[in-house]
């Protein structure tokens, strides 16, 4: 069963940091482009970064630039979100995805053909 599952998530005060982990197992995702996600209720789910699967390029929400750093470590199957200076407007449910490729639709939910379960973020005041 191929799968990603996300973990580090939790409640933090504002200005703190987080980092979180998405894994894959079932198969390898070293040749995939990842992103990460974040959804609040009742709204849509909104591209927060993305690593091409060499590492080599990484691209940013302007909402998170300078304050989230996507890493990954492909030996490990491993997708990395650091989160620095956290506001409490970061609070969603932050998810991962894999794409074969996804070319300059990196920000786009539908180019992804895998999704984790979510973990959620929550940014006290």
């Amino acid at each position: 069963q191929v799968q990603l599952v996300e973990s580090g998530g939790g409640l933090v005060q504002a200005g703190g940091s987080l980092r979180l982990s998405c894994t894959g197992s079932g198969r390898t995702f070293s040749r995939d482009d990842m992103g990460w996600f974040r959804q609040a209720p009742g709204k849509e789910r909104e591209f927060v970064a993305a690593i091409r699967w060499s590492g080599g390029s990484t691209y940013y929400a302007n909402s998170v630039k300078g304050r989230i750093t996507i890493s990954r470590d492909n030996a490990k199957n491993t997708v990395f979100l650091q989160m620095n200076s956290l506001r409490p407007e970061d609070t969603d449910v932050y998810y991962c995805a894999a794409a074969g490729y996804s070319g300059s639709r990196y920000d786009e939910r539908e180019i992804y053909d895998y999704w984790g379960q979510g973990t959620q973020v929550t940014v006290s005041s």
